[in-house]
């Protein structure tokens, strides 16, 4: 069943987020102080012996936030000359970057492909291999309530700039141009990507599938479904703290992201989407200050168009990356 807004009302949602005053100085520190704390070419590339005959794959670490060390897997074609164009893409909600065979398909199409592992998470569904440093204090299971009286000690400062600092690192490898770089990604990763896309203005394009973490105001209560029920569930425990939570939510809201992003952007939504109501997912879009296009699929949930999605991207960053 339909779970939001007819098509056209969610054309015209617009979301009710603001952007703190200094939203801006707070994200141009942050990404200050993590590239202070080590430089973008401290990063190590491993080959991993695979047994794959169209692909290389590396085992990469590089600097992430506070210049604490972050895993991601690099797959690269065989016998493709360089620099290529590259795609950097980051995990749903409680993956991480998973086994170096999978995710092959942008690796086999040609462009570089840094899959970046996420702090913390990577035991849900897929594996991980990079711990998360932060302070956790009161929080409800999961990561959305981590830190989440403080934009200084939120769980998702430090998410977004290891993706930040993703780019930057793919950028330093001789493998690839560096003035070709896409982010991309799907639910929590589709959020990250659109994030980074505002944070780092010159990527060549966004791709952001479903993207979570949007339009926090409307999400948190028109689904009961995880992970934005976390929020709920603390919220229902410390009553008193929804202006300080929401306060915090805004500094990483992709509505505020969007409004600032302007590299050419695919996006979707799913209409029988519980987990990312496709109203949030419009609200990041109506907002989104570049060229952009979404896909829209009536009859699917989180799945979003699955592999559809994926056959749509591909030929939207051929077309964006020159490849």
């Amino acid at each position: 069943m339909f779970t939001d807004l007819p098509e056209p009302e969610l054309r015209a949602h617009r979301s009710t987020q603001t952007a703190p005053d200094d939203f801006d100085d707070f994200w141009d520190g942050t990404l200050a102080a993590a590239r202070a704390a080590a430089p973008p070419g401290a990063v190590t590339v491993e080959p991993v012996d695979t047994g794959l005959r169209t692909v290389h794959v590396f085992d990469v670490t590089f600097p992430g936030y506070g210049g604490e060390p972050v895993r991601a897997w690099l797959r690269l074609p065989r016998g493709a000359e360089g620099p290529l164009p590259a795609v950097v893409s980051y995990v749903g909600y409680g993956g991480g970057r998973g086994h170096a065979l999978e995710s092959l398909l942008w690796a086999s199409a040609g462009f570089a492909h840094l899959h970046m592992d996420t702090r913390g998470q990577g035991s849900g569904w897929s594996r991980g291999d990079t711990p998360d440093s932060g302070s956790a204090g009161p929080q409800a299971p999961g990561m959305m309530t981590r830190g989440i009286e403080d934009p200084h000690r939120y769980y998702y400062r430090r998410l977004f700039t290891d993706a930040v600092r993703a780019v930057d690192a793919v950028r330093t490898l001789p493998s690839v141009d560096p003035d070709r770089v896409a982010v991309l990604g799907a639910s929590q990763g589709g959020g990250t990507a659109l994030a980074v896309a505002a944070l780092v203005p010159d990527v060549s394009a966004l791709v952001a599938h479903v993207p979570f973490l949007c339009d926090f105001p409307r999400a948190v209560v028109v689904t009961d479904a995880d992970p934005y029920r976390e929020i709920g569930r603390y919220l229902a425990v410390h009553r008193d703290r929804a202006a300080r939570v929401h306060r915090t939510l805004a500094y990483f809201d992709g509505v505020n992201f969007a409004a600032r992003a302007r590299v050419p952007a695919r996006f979707s939504a799913a209409l029988m989407d519980e987990i990312t109501p496709p109203s949030t997912v419009f609200a990041a879009y109506n907002a989104y200050a570049g060229p952009k296009d979404i896909a829209v699929w009536p009859y699917n949930g989180h799945e979003g168009g699955a592999i559809d999605d994926d056959e749509a991207a591909l030929a939207f960053l051929r077309t964006r990356l020159g490849a």
